[in-house]
């Protein structure tokens, strides 16, 4: 049976803030992890600035797991702000940010890796709403991207509940797509218990979140993300149900916020190390 061990840890680029690729090697080594989940829309968005990051991290032995697309025109200010703007669903970006994942998906395959993963932004409960329809359609084009281009494609989780997210992606029926499980993203949006949410998506779970928060004291308000460990998720019982399903893919730790990305990511791979070698 498969094992999970110290070995399939890895850290988020944007989690370490790097605005060039000597920064970003550096705080990764800092961080004592030699695997990367990789934000791509920066490096499609800016070439010169992140020209030879590449060949710079084969040099350095660190290993690109996966890449990360980031919608244009994002604003996480509140729970509000980011249902409008968030992923997929706004007219005002879409264009540019299917010309953007065009870019990603390009670039992504030229260099071997072999998912992605974003938000797809709030998807409706209801199948009949227009944005459901709208999301689906959207999602759709991006996932025969993928496709075509050799790609797994992940929906991030956090922004609807475990059983929405389920019946979505029944009604989308794309074999190339599937979750990305963010257990303390279920806490910031109040989405429901992480561990049941993880339990139902198990199934479609293709890479794993180290993430940690506190729920928001008033329904509506964003919770807080805090260091892997001093949250509300059961990390216990979060790894438990991982091996109980056979789980052996990545568990790439993301630090969002803070002063201390680095030393917050070198503690939470202490923090799950421990638990994987118990």
């Amino acid at each position: 049976m498969p094992r999970l061990t110290p070995d399939h840890l890895g850290v988020c680029s944007w989690s370490l803030q790097p605005t060039d690729p000597t920064e970003l090697l550096d705080r990764v080594r800092a961080t004592g992890l030699r695997r990367v989940q990789l934000s791509l829309t920066p490096v499609v968005d800016a070439p010169d600035t992140w020209a030879g990051l590449f060949d710079a991290l084969e040099r350095s032995s660190i290993e690109v797991v996966s890449g990360m697309i980031g919608p244009y025109g994002e604003d996480y200010t509140t729970l509000d702000t980011i249902r409008q703007t968030g992923g997929v669903v706004p007219d005002a970006t879409w264009d540019d940010n299917w010309a953007m994942c065009q870019r990603v998906a390009a670039l992504a395959q030229q260099h071997g890796i072999e998912i992605l993963t974003f938000h797809a932004g709030f998807i409706p409960h209801d199948p009949a709403d227009d944005v459901f329809i709208r999301v689906q359609q959207r999602l759709g084009r991006i996932a025969e991207l993928c496709a075509d281009h050799g790609l797994t494609l992940l929906l991030e989780t956090g922004q609807e509940t475990a059983a929405d997210l389920t019946a979505f992606l029944d009604t989308l029926g794309k074999d190339n797509v599937g979750v990305n499980f963010d257990p303390a993203n279920m806490i910031l949006y109040g989405k429901g218990d992480p561990i049941a949410a993880l339990e139902m998506l198990m199934p479609r779970v293709k890479q794993v979140h180290l993430k940690d928060a506190t729920a928001a004291d008033t329904p509506g308000q964003w919770g807080s993300e805090v260091a892997v460990g001093t949250g509300d998720v059961d990390w216990d019982d979060f790894l438990t149900v991982l091996s109980q399903h056979h789980y052996d893919g990545d568990l790439v730790i993301e630090r969002e916020a803070g002063e201390s990305r680095v030393e917050d990511v070198r503690q939470a791979a202490a923090f799950i190390s421990e638990r994987l070698c118990a």
